[in-house]
């Protein structure tokens, strides 16, 4: 098992084209740039360049943020001043020894509530609800007691602070025993007994909420993962004769983290845990325990030894429905947390638990299976394989229009391997890092020069996995290429006529009130290479007849189709893509629509 977050793309002589060609010119500019000179002496090492996956989502930042266009040098420039602010908090100063301690394969992402070191020195102060993400520098007793004092560092901090350990941790101590130099750690709850003049140092005083971090790749690690925690499944607790009389340890996923209704006056959070056989159950935390939370993250791997077993209640009103586990007096937690690699890998690579996948590629299918819920399926092929998505939405499909065909870079991936041991690629709208970006519809990608190289028609069939850029003439159009129809707001598709009312084929919902008028047209496009006959919708149809829906049914029949022939020879810039491996319900009745899609189009001046 392996947890990692990984960016996907295809070769820079695929899909994206010149985008992609772009970003990797624009990391080894950011990377051959260096320091920027404000970096403190002794400071650790800073990272040699940005990751692959935190420059495309710059990119398109900076492409969305300027509609009309951006130059390679407005690009370049933005990406430096982001880096240069993204650096300074990644080359914190830092301590040496505890950087040398730390795994180097460890990064992960900053829990939210993580404070340093050095600024519990500086405000000799430490809240309660803060975090703690430490590695311990030395264990040692108190001189003259028996009382286990930790060392503790973190990597962006240049001092260090001592812990008095909780007597619950006590059995973790010693020259065979897990905790120890160089053991990562998270911790919560903790009070700062502060210094006093002529009386020593700060310290800080037992808390019993310590997270203790483990690697799998380390063997010492792996080998208690797997004497201790592989025996149970969570379905053994359905076996009611020997549920008290067995001291349980499970190895699971966090799914999710969720604040219940108070019972009482107690507060109340709950972490869904899924094990290897797809069984789920509760992790309940009651009162001071809900600080727990903030040291977890969803995706990490949580080894949970002996449990208390409980019955769970929704909430104050319902008797208790459902076993659940509890942190009780015995209970030890460990945690495999989600690692932050950010290396660049291929659809082909994809495995399970990897989270924070990020995937650019071309769509080759997008539908929605069911009438209800708010899931749907997208697949994404690149120059190395096709994988199949799902797509989680918090209320209903909220990306806009997205077609076969079309380009698209979405982050915030997580893989998994099901009870038949096939992969599965999810994502959902609500979780941080997610974004998806249609660069087919990108208004920028026609003004960016930087971002794309110009095709002829010909070259289409034979690069038909990308969408192409082209300068085009408009060769023919009449009035029965045009039609206008209703669409659906939410997903830009066409919209069905049924007996009780209007229904979206895709989105599969009633959508009486959330429609708009708009254009479907069939055009004849040529350059000096070939003759395309193709296809455009909603603003792309607009923008070729320069009038909108309402209007252009105004006009009389006869200056209709002369309103059309104006347009004869006029030159576009267009982005084009090839729709052949359709399955996406678009299409009305079973009437065909042509092989390409034109997704942007701008008249020439």
């Amino acid at each position: 098992m392996e947890p990692a977050a990984v960016s996907a793309s295809a070769s820079s002589s695929a899909d994206g084209g010149a985008f992609l060609e772009f970003v990797d010119y624009a990391i080894s500019v950011l990377t051959s740039s260096g320091g920027d000179g404000d970096e403190s002496p002794g400071a650790g090492p800073a990272p040699a360049g940005p990751p692959w996956g935190w420059t495309v989502a710059q990119v398109l930042k900076s492409c969305r943020a300027y509609s009309s266009g951006v130059t390679a040098a407005t690009l370049l420039s933005d990406l430096f001043q982001s880096w240069t602010e993204q650096r300074k908090s990644l080359t914190a100063k830092r301590k040496v020894e505890v950087t040398s301690l730390l795994n180097p394969r460890s990064k992960r992402r900053r829990l939210p509530r993580t404070v340093t070191i050095d600024s519990i020195h500086e405000k000799n102060f430490l809240s309660p609800k803060s975090v703690l993400e430490a590695v311990v520098i030395d264990v040692f007793v108190l001189p003259g007691t028996n009382i286990y004092m930790l060392t503790l560092g973190d990597m962006w901090s240049t001092s260090t602070i001592d812990l008095y350990l909780h007597r619950r941790y006590y059995n973790y101590i010693g020259q065979h025993c897990i905790l120890k130099k160089g053991r990562e750690v998270v911790l919560t709850g903790c009070c700062l007994r502060t210094a006093v003049e002529g009386s020593g140092h700060a310290r800080i005083l037992p808390t019993e909420y310590m997270v203790i971090l483990l690697d799998e790749e380390q063997d010492e690690d792996a080998m208690l993962l797997a004497a201790q925690f592989c025996t149970y499944s969570f379905s053994s607790l359905k076996e009611e004769k020997s549920r008290n009389d067995v001291v349980y340890s499970f190895y699971s996923r966090i799914e999710k983290i969720e604040t219940l209704e108070p019972f009482g006056c107690t507060e109340r959070k709950q972490i869904v845990l899924v094990d290897n056989d797809d069984e789920k159950i509760k992790f309940i935390l009651w009162g001071e325990q809900v600080s727990l939370a903030n040291l977890f993250s969803v995706g990490s791997m949580l080894a949970l030894d002996s449990p208390y077993i409980g019955n769970f209640a929704p909430n104050n009103h319902e008797e208790p429905q459902e076993l659940c586990l509890e942190y009780g007096s015995a209970t030890q937690v460990y945690l495999v947390p989600i690692a932050q690699h950010e290396e660049q890998a291929y659809v082909s690579d994809l495995h399970g638990k990897m989270v924070g996948v990020s995937l650019f590629g071309t769509v080759t299918s997008v539908r929605k299976v069911s009438t209800s819920g708010t899931t749907f399926y997208l697949e994404i092929e690149d120059a190395t394989g096709v994988v199949l998505t799902k797509l989680i939405f918090t209320r209903h499909w909220s990306l806009g229009r997205v077609g076969v065909g079309h380009m698209v870079y979405i982050s915030g991936l997580t893989c998994s391997l099901n009870k038949t041991n096939i992969l599965e690629v999810s994502w959902s709208e609500k979780e941080p890092g997610s974004l998806f970006v249609n660069l087919s519809l990108l208004p920028a990608l026609l003004n960016s020069t930087c971002l794309h190289n110009i095709s002829l028609l010909s070259d289409l069939p034979h690069s038909a996995n990308r969408t192409h850029i082209c300068r085009v003439q408009l060769d023919h159009i009449d009035c029965d290429s045009l039609k206008l129809l209703l669409f659906h707001n939410l997903c830009g598709y066409v919209v069905d006529e049924q007996p009780d009312g209007l229904q979206c084929p895709f989105c599969k919902v009633a959508c009486q009130n959330g429609c708009t008028p708009g254009f479907q047209l069939h055009l004849t496009i040529a350059d000096d290479s070939e003759k395309v006959f193709a296809w455009c919708v909603g603003q792309t149809a607009v923008e070729f007849l320069q009038i909108s829906p309402e209007e252009y049914m105004e006009l009389p029949e006869d200056d209709q189709a002369m309103y059309l022939f104006t347009f004869q020879n006029e030159s576009f810039t267009v982005a084009i893509a090839n729709t052949s491996k359709r399955f996406d319900g678009y299409a009305e009745n079973a009437e065909a629509l042509p092989l390409w899609e034109i997704t942007r189009a701008q008249r020439c001046e």
